[in-house]
């Protein structure tokens, strides 16, 4: 299981970029928790100076676009099957 976290604030990236992950690991089943982080000071924390932003793990994965589907799936097939590209 996959702890993602979204972090930004309630904008429109923000908002695609959730239903994006959302989207990706439910047609691949991978499962994850998704978490929305809003809070200002626990971005930060992260390093992040613009949002949207993704942390898979505690890792931080993206940040300041919106990522595009291959992008979201290559987080997951990196930690499940890094030598199978027929995984998920």
């Amino acid at each position: 299981m996959f702890v993602v976290k979204v972090l930004g604030s309630a904008c429109a990236k923000c908002k695609t970029t959730q239903q994006l992950i959302e989207e990706v690991t439910r047609v691949n089943a991978i499962p994850i928790t998704l978490e929305k982080i809003t809070d200002i000071a626990q971005i930060m924390a992260y390093g992040v100076m613009t949002t949207p932003a993704v942390v898979v793990n505690e890792k931080l994965a993206h940040v300041g676009s919106v990522p595009d589907k291959k992008t979201i799936l290559s987080w997951f097939k990196a930690s499940c099957c890094p030598a199978d590209n027929h995984c998920c």
